[in-house]
């Protein structure tokens, strides 16, 4: 198996529209989000994530932040960045977006697991923004957070805390459905995105 430099080198993606056009065989696709494609690394716990090119240097603000945040058992563990990927550990588990999709139950302790990592982030100097169903994965019954980027963010993001508020004041109840599909979660995402847009986002 190639290094992490050989690995991420082997992932070539076409500039023009982001499109992945090959990548090594050792390299498992899990994900695809809106600045990087994410690869298991085959024999092992470990995630390769490699940004597109008009996002790579979103590589090294989201290194820092892994950096600050070592120590803090809610994050994967770093464990090499480059120009344009970073290498971490490989989470395996359901993202909050498939909990609802699956009917897999979200309890309050997955919600205050998620207000302690973001409060133990915050002792570390970050802002925690952009956090999301799809960022937020329950592992051995635990919760781990990932793509934290936007962490370095300057703006104030209340997604967070909307969704929370969703979570009390309706999945909790006996009559909200415990399996949500899929096309009603996105829809409802589009409609948050539109009336809670801002028109540019600073990074420290």
């Amino acid at each position: 198996m190639k290094n992490y430099v050989g690995l991420a080198g082997s992932v070539l993606i076409n500039p023009k529209d982001d499109e992945l056009i090959q990548y090594d065989s050792s390299l498992t696709l899990i994900g695809v989000g809106r600045s990087a494609y994410v690869f298991k690394i085959k024999n092992t716990k470990h995630a390769l994530k490699v940004f597109f090119p008009s996002h790579r240097h979103l590589a090294k603000v989201e290194a820092e932040v892994y950096k600050r945040i070592q120590h803090i058992d809610y994050f994967p563990r770093l464990y090499e960045s480059g120009s344009h990927y970073l290498v971490i550990d490989f989470v395996d588990g359901y993202t909050l977006f498939e909990c609802l999709t699956r009917g897999i139950p979200v309890s309050e302790n997955h919600i205050k697991d998620v207000d302690m990592a973001i409060n133990l982030a915050r002792k570390e100097g970050l802002n925690p923004s952009d956090i999301h169903l799809r960022n937020i994965i329950i592992h051995d019954g635990k919760i781990r957070m990932i793509d934290v980027a936007r962490f370095k963010q300057v703006e104030t993001d209340h997604q967070w805390n909307d969704l929370k508020r969703a979570f009390y004041h309706l999945y909790t109840k006996s009559f909200f459905p415990k399996k949500i599909p899929a096309f009603i979660l996105n829809w409802i995402a589009v409609l948050y995105k539109r009336f809670n847009r801002k028109s540019l986002i600073h990074i420290k």
